[in-house]
């Protein structure tokens, strides 16, 4: 159900009102989905002010022929701390930073982002180990880490 067009709608509704999208998950069911969006507005933190003027204007836009129909529960918070690192722009916004990253075949680590060489790959140095390219798609989930997390 969440296709890139899908996301783009979103990224582009938020950008219009100085927002960036930092995650969205659609989940619930088919009849009354569950939008969960994620925003962030660099360089400062995101208030309960900025989440309440986004969920009216996603409703709006909902609510008069958006995607998902008319049935649907928004919630619309910051990234927080363990933010999500999803999408390439979030990898290059992110290089030097750590982050628990789930990787096929190795299970969740906790690696620093040594770089993004291109669309489809990130180098990451996975604590105690060396660090390598991985593509994108190995990649299950990945979060920022903590600053209380050791290294």
């Amino acid at each position: 159900m969440l296709t890139e067009s899908l996301v783009e709608a979103f990224r582009t509704r938020l950008e219009v009102l100085g927002f960036d999208l930092a995650d969205l998950r659609i989940g619930g069911t088919p009849n009354r989905p569950l939008v969960q969006v994620r925003i962030d507005c660099p360089p400062r933190n995101v208030t309960v002010e900025d989440c309440s003027r986004v969920s009216r204007a996603l409703e709006q836009w909902l609510d008069v022929g958006g995607p998902l129909g008319n049935k649907y529960v928004l919630e619309v918070s910051s990234p927080g701390i363990e933010r999500p690192v999803r999408w390439h722009r979030h990898w290059v916004q992110f290089v030097g930073k750590d982050v628990n990253v789930k990787i096929a075949g190795l299970g969740r680590v906790l690696a620093r982002i040594v770089a993004v060489p291109d669309q489809e790959t990130v180098v990451l140095a996975p604590q105690g180990g060396p660090e390598r390219p991985y593509r994108f798609d190995e990649i299950r989930d990945a979060r920022l880490a903590s600053d209380t997390e050791d290294r």
